[in-house]
């Protein structure tokens, strides 16, 4: 691979990360049910906040490594004409997507065990409305659960294409790296 095409290729792929991680953010914070008078927010489930974190952190990463990318693919050369960038790109850009996957692996776990759980719950109200009135409508709370959840997992399918482009980053980074060194395979 040319630099030029390894520059372009990173630099479409951040602007990509970005847009999956503040897809992913939105439709977190856009997350939310109503149950009689009670409002439940994505805020109310920890993992839903690390997940929220995690694409957090990946936005502010993105964003500090946008303006950098956009002048390496321009001019063919680092801002910086350092050794530590590439150092820097190499390590951060594996860090931060372990913290997407970490992300990713939290919010899908947390989505589908929760809502088995609560299908599970619904199943043994659904019994005891044979018998008892339970005062509220079991069928409402199911679907509004169970949209919230898909929700949920909506967020971190987004959350998961973003640390796909990051990963692949990470990997050009490590061209991108060893481009100037002698390497094992070129």
């Amino acid at each position: 691979m040319t630099i030029k095409t390894i520059a372009y290729s990173a630099l479409v792929l951040r602007i990509l990360t970005l847009l999956f991680l503040v897809a992913s953010a939105v439709c977190l914070l856009c997350n939310s049910y109503k149950l009689g008078g009670d409002k439940y927010t994505w805020k109310d489930i920890k993992t839903y906040r690390y997940v929220f974190a995690t694409a957090v952190i990946g936005v502010v990463y993105t964003l500090f490594q946008i303006p950098f990318a956009v002048y390496y693919a321009y001019k063919e050369k680092r801002l910086i004409r350092h050794s530590c960038l590439p150092e820097f790109d190499f390590y951060a850009d594996k860090l931060v997507s372990y913290i997407l996957a970490t992300g990713v692996g939290a919010g899908f776990a947390a989505s589908m065990e929760l809502k088995e759980y609560t299908d599970e719950v619904v199943t043994l109200l659904d019994f005891i409305r044979a018998t008892i009135d339970l005062g509220f409508d079991i069928d409402q709370f199911h679907s509004r659960v169970d949209k919230y959840f898909h929700r949920g997992i909506i967020t971190t399918i987004l959350l998961t294409l973003g640390c796909v482009c990051m990963v692949i980053i990470s990997i050009l980074s490590s061209l991108n790296r060893s481009s100037g060194t002698k390497s094992f395979f070129g």
